[in-house]
């Protein structure tokens, strides 16, 4: 990835600089109490939640694979009980 090399912005400081200003504004954010603190409940359903949507994604992938084969055989069954001949197969 190209770094930014006018000298200003976030992206253009090194990595050592952009970790000890992030930890700043974590700090600072909870000194003041607006930063955000999962509770056991809270952490349990973004947990679930996630397990689901990766759950759900690779089922997906083999659910559309599994409807493609269904629907290719059915269009192979349907042109056999047609008269004339037998439809181009290509591999």
């Amino acid at each position: 990835m190209k770094k930014n090399n006018d000298g200003r912005g976030f992206a253009s400081m090194d990595p050592e600089r952009q970790r000890e200003l992030a930890s700043e504004g974590g700090r600072a954010a909870h000194e003041s109490g607006n930063a955000h603190e999962w509770n056991s409940r809270e952490a349990a359903a973004a947990g679930r939640l996630g397990g689901l949507a990766a759950h759900h994604h690779s089922n997906a992938a083999l659910h559309h694979e599994t409807a493609a084969h269904h629907h290719r055989e059915a269009a192979r069954h349907q042109a056999a009980s047609r008269p004339g001949p037998p439809p181009r197969r290509y591999p």
